[in-house]
């Protein structure tokens, strides 16, 4: 299976392969992305399929893609207890009441969260009335999806899902670190080239996503012009640790620990329980300087993690000296593998 997470700049692409009960990660590739800014066409969308496909050995037709974060959005919802059919027909016919927007010829889909297990001696809080599901919904334009599918049919490809990129941190997060991800309130932040996204995760359950429209790009462009100094030259000494960079830096960081502070204070507030800790992926992670900076906004322990930690590392050559190194990039399209399989 390969799973393709399409960033804003670069393409992160990872295969996979079952090795018994085992799931294996044989080859990644990061290849540039086509241009943010103009909508490919699903001629242009296949050739770069067909790159990636061959940037990872051209062994399987099996494809998975991440949605960007600006063409899905996820909620977390309460719908009665029905199949599954018919909670994508709810949505389709009522998309405002529950996800808060108009949705015209989107595509909907939902995930029945699995109830929490109750404490020895304590009692279902569900009152009177009829029963019903946490389900996580999620909705993208048709179109999109039309568009995918048939880029994969000219690329020569069999798409098997596609998946909102909000949700691909998440699943990462549930296989590499199961017993934080099932018994600690921590929040997810994976940092994109425009935009971060935010999780919470309350003992095993979706509790709170958001957006920021600040991501790796913005703190790079910001650095550069502080400094004034070339955008690849920003990028280099971001993630690096040159003490001059540092008071230019903070200047982006500080938006970004902001944005993410008042995320977690709604959660709290609403709650009443505190986020013990935050787990922090993308390249922007690489950088021990933005992560003591977030700590310092959101007085909480910031760390990384490692999202290939469950797999097994079959790679070749150099992939298998650099995976440490670029691990943190590939933490969405490791959990769109995760939703295909």
């Amino acid at each position: 299976m390969m799973a393709i997470d399409m960033g804003g700049r670069t393409t992160k692409a990872a295969l996979f392969e079952f090795r018994g009960q085992v799931l294996a990660l044989t080859r990644y590739a990061l290849l540039d992305a086509p241009p943010a800014d103009k909508k490919l066409s699903p001629e242009q969308f296949a050739e770069h399929l067909k790159a990636v496909a061959e940037a990872l050995g051209g062994t399987t037709k099996f494809v998975t893609v991440a949605v960007g974060l600006d063409d899905a959005i996820v909620r977390q919802i309460e719908l009665p207890q029905i199949p599954l059919e018919e909670m994508r027909l709810i949505l389709k016919m009522n998309h405002k009441n529950y996800l808060q927007q108009e949705l015209p010829n989107h595509v909907f889909d939902c995930y029945i969260v699995p109830p929490r297990p109750l404490p020895p001696g304590e009692k279902s809080a569900t009152g009177a009335g009829t029963p019903k599901f946490k389900v996580v919904a999620a909705a993208m334009k048709q179109q999109l999806a039309d568009d995918f599918m048939r880029a994969a049919q000219l690329a020569g490809l069999t798409a098997e899902c596609m998946i909102p990129g909000l949700i691909g941190p998440m699943n990462t997060f549930e296989a590499a670190l199961p017993e934080i991800y099932a018994k600690e309130t921590v929040a997810l932040v994976d940092i994109g080239f425009k935009h971060t996204s935010v999780c919470v995760l309350d003992r095993g359950e979706l509790a709170l996503t958001r957006v920021v429209n600040i991501g790796g790009d913005k703190l790079t462009s910001g650095l550069a012009e502080a400094m004034s100094i070339s955008y690849a030259e920003a990028e280099g000494i971001k993630v690096g640790m040159a003490p001059e960079v540092e008071s230019g830096l903070q200047l982006q960081v500080i938006p970004l620990g902001r944005e993410i502070r008042a995320s977690l204070d709604f959660f709290e507030h609403q709650q009443d329980r505190p986020v013990s800790q935050v787990f922090i992926s993308g390249a922007s992670a690489r950088s021990d300087m933005i992560l003591q900076m977030l700590h310092s906004e959101l007085l909480l322990d910031c760390k990384t993690w490692n999202p290939t930690s469950f797999l097994q590392l079959a790679l070749p050559g150099q992939q298998a000296v650099e995976v440490e190194h670029v691990g943190l990039q590939l933490t969405v399209a490791i959990g769109a593998a995760l939703a295909a399989f």
